[in-house]
């Protein structure tokens, strides 16, 4: 009889580990099945909570006597971020299909330039290398990327839909806090978090935002320069690519290049090209952008290649796209959950995860500049 407070211990931990695989089993599966609702949603809260301090910049503004009702400010804010998300999605379909389309007429000529590359190690070398990119059926992954672009505009219509439906919820949202919680200082302390994480996702996407244009303007202004045919669509292009963080930027510094060279067929111009956008974006990267952030996103490298992994398994490239501000926000939760702030430790820079006196400066410091 001895032995079984320890076996009942010993089965209740094994029990716990066991629920725990097979839930996280579920989730994960759950987010592979549902990834394209699930995506459309993570997009909509991001945009939701960029646009709600326009929403009550817009309630703020008087006519004569008359104020903006909070609903018109909604409707109003919809408006635009349904204009402005149209919009932008036409012009990067209409990008895509530029460079996919040039890309099928470089296609045939490209496995020649690139096997160029290889001619001082030999002519059996550039052979192997000429014969397996020609086993590469490039066509066949264009049609593919282009039929994915495709899902891009439902994909802004249902984002349209969810964020349509957050601004009619955010009149109630305190209320939902103070109910859901029982206790005034635990829904006020929940809405501090909440706040700091949309303060901190919204100066993240912006920062990345102005880096990533300046960015993309001066590789277009290169590109043009060099007599690159694509240089707008390449400017576009590391424009986005830039949100990728780390892997971006050089997939689009490689992408510049590779296109430089299929167009020029001269190794000189092409190694020019490369170190010259290279050099932008490590500049851009490792010294403007974190700058620029400062102390308000203390992410972990290595804990932002773990989730650009993950999320990128997950999602694919919308999920890389999304794996910063999701860390974000597992960072400012996890550090104000005692139980988890060895997990914000984890994710923190200097694993020192924010405390509650941070949290309230960092909001106070958001609001003057924006009373500023």
């Amino acid at each position: 009889m001895s032995g079984i407070p320890g076996e009942t211990e010993d089965y209740a931990r094994v029990r716990t580990g066991a629920l725990v695989i097979i839930a996280f089993a579920v989730v994960l599966f759950l987010l592979v099945q549902a990834r394209f609702l699930l995506i459309s949603l993570a997009v909509a809260i991001i945009l939701f909570s960029l646009t709600s301090d326009v929403i009550r910049l817009i309630a703020r503004q008087r006519i004569g006597r008359f104020g903006v009702p909070n609903w018109l400010a909604s409707i109003a804010a919809l408006v635009l971020i349904s204009t402005a998300l149209l919009l932008l999605s036409s012009i990067l379909l209409a990008q895509l299909n530029t460079v996919l389309s040039t890309t099928l007429s470089y296609a045939e000529r490209a496995p020649s330039a690139v096997a160029s590359l290889f001619a001082w190690m030999g002519d059996d070398v550039e052979r192997a290398v000429l014969n397996s990119l020609n086993s590469v059926e490039l066509s066949s992954y264009v049609r593919t990327a282009a039929g994915q672009a495709g899902n891009l505009m439902q994909g802004t219509v249902l984002v349209i839909l969810f964020v349509g439906f957050l601004f009619a919820e955010r009149i109630w949202f305190g209320a939902k806090m103070s109910n859901f919680f029982g206790d005034e200082a635990q829904a006020e302390r929940a809405n501090k978090i909440i706040t700091s994480i949309i303060h901190r996702v919204n100066y993240y996407l912006l920062v990345k935002t102005a880096v990533s244009l300046i960015t993309g303007a001066m590789v277009y202004v290169v590109a043009t320069f060099f007599g690159i045919e694509l240089a707008l669509s390449l400017g576009i292009l590391t424009f986005i690519l830039n949100y990728i963080p780390n892997i971006g930027s050089i997939v689009a510094t490689g992408m510049v290049a590779l296109v430089g060279f299929v167009e020029t067929g001269e190794p000189s111009t092409t190694a020019l090209l490369f170190l010259i956008t290279g050099a932008i974006q490590f500049v851009n990267g490792n010294v403007i952008d974190p700058w620029m952030m400062g102390r308000a996103l203390r992410l972990s490298s290595f804990g932002i290649i773990i989730s650009l992994a993950f999320w990128g398994a997950v999602w694919g490239i919308p999920g890389m796209f999304l794996s910063v501000p999701i860390m974000v926000m597992l960072l400012v939760i996890c550090s104000h959950v005692p139980g988890l702030r060895k997990v914000a430790v984890l994710l923190s820079r200097e694993g020192l995860p924010e405390d509650e006196r941070e949290l309230d400066r960092f909001n106070e410091e958001i609001e003057n500049r924006k009373a500023s």
